[in-house]
């Protein structure tokens, strides 16, 4: 039995705006969320930009008790889960036949960092009892069924980057083959602490641009690496009959996943594309659509050289030529790049692209690279009939997750 699914709720928690016609006002008039790093002092640190989540209160979303246990990566998502459920009119539904799958790249790193920071001042016997549960990747998941009372499937993929796009395929799987009829499904990324941007740092993956709003710049010549952010981005998946009876909003039908693995090396793409290129026409075949039916890609584009440039390639390769008639955007240059949300509310993009009928821009997009020939729809949205959709996560590790959305 294989069914349709539906997206009916939408709930972002990013740097460019907190709920659905937020984050969408800031993309389309072409927004940046990058700006100095205030989380913690980085002022001895060589990058100091960052995409933040601005004034977060966690205990607006769930109650203090609970904020105080958990880490900043399940805060966010308990906060987008919130509102992509109220979004879709918190619908009815049977909690067993209710999923959730939320992803993270990292998982609780901040609560990581703080408690062993406190194990080498203070003793092992002043490390909170709380740790293991706020730092496991799989807390946010646990958490927001908690906070829903759903008892179906729950489960966290940990691909890195491309985590929130599996998040939202793996949870498209369970209602597709009957497993459950509603799913809470997405990512989140609270990495903006101090051992990860010095990490990242020192690989040479972050812009050394000191202007915040042009640091990030994909596909673009003068591009240097991306930029580091934080987030959670949640949809909310139906079975569509279901959906229609109820009356729901319907922003696109979720009609396909691709995924698959570069296997070549564990930080940098596989340079022709190969891996995400399975992935894209994975995701066709699964929609049942020929790459001409493509009208735009919300493109991983982290703004690195390597990532755009093998990008590019794949695209080509997986459109022919078509690739050319195709709009491609990378949001990353207003978002910054949120690692594990990034695919999930890349996707909601998608989704809301093929909804409004607009394509939000690539901005910063100035210098022509011809190794990025594509059409990035450069610094200003475009009107434009999105009937599909796809939208591109690959990560660290080789993992690449591709979603096809459609006008349902």
């Amino acid at each position: 039995m294989t069914r349709k699914v539906v997206v009916t709720g939408i709930g972002p928690v990013t740097p460019v705006g907190v709920g659905r016609g937020k984050f969408w006002d800031a993309l389309v008039s072409g927004q940046s969320g990058i700006a100095e790093v205030t989380l913690f002092d980085a002022s001895e640190f060589p990058v100091r930009i960052g995409g933040e989540v601005k004034d977060f209160d966690p205990t607006a979303w769930m109650d203090r008790k609970a904020a105080r246990r958990t880490d900043r990566v399940v805060q966010l998502a308990v906060a987008a889960a919130r509102l992509a459920w109220e979004d879709a009119g918190s619908p009815q539904v049977d909690p067993q036949r209710a999923a959730v799958v939320v992803s993270t790249g990292v998982g609780g790193l901040r609560t990581m960092e703080d408690q062993v920071r406190i194990l080498a001042e203070r003793g092992p016997g002043r490390v909170s009892a709380f740790t293991v549960p706020a730092m496991m990747p799989n807390a946010a998941s646990g958490q927001i069924a908690m906070e829903l009372g759903f008892t179906g499937p729950n489960a966290c993929v940990t691909t890195a980057c491309a985590a929130g796009a599996h998040g939202v395929g793996e949870a498209y799987r369970y209602i597709k083959h009957g497993m459950a009829d509603l799913a809470v499904a997405g990512g989140t990324e609270a990495a903006v602490t101090p051992l990860a941007l010095a990490a990242f740092a020192q690989m040479q993956a972050l812009s050394r641009n000191p202007d915040p709003a042009r640091a990030s710049r994909p596909f673009d010549a003068d591009r240097d690496g991306f930029v580091l952010a934080e987030a959670a981005g949640i949809l909310i998946l139906e079975e569509e009959e279901r959906a229609r009876e109820r009356g729901a909003t319907i922003y696109a039908e979720l009609a396909g996943y691709g995924t698959s693995a570069d296997a070549f090396h564990i930080t940098q793409p596989e340079p022709q594309g190969a891996g995400a290129v399975i992935a894209m026409q994975m995701a066709l075949t699964d929609a049942g659509e020929d790459a001409e039916a493509v009208d735009y890609i919300n493109a991983h584009g982290t703004s690195t050289p390597l990532n755009d440039a093998a990008e590019t390639r794949a695209i080509k390769k997986a459109l022919g030529d078509h690739a050319h008639r195709v709009a491609v955007s990378s949001t990353k240059s207003m978002t910054g790049h949120m690692v594990g949300a990034a695919g999930a509310a890349e996707a909601a993009v998608a989704a809301l692209a093929v909804h409004h009928g607009v394509i939000p821009p690539t901005t910063n997009h100035e210098t022509p690279d011809p190794e990025c020939d594509l059409d990035y729809v450069p610094n200003e949205a475009r009107k434009a009939e999105v009937r599909l959709a796809l939208s591109n996560a690959f990560g660290f590790g080789g993992q690449n997750a591709v979603l096809a959305l459609r006008r349902p």
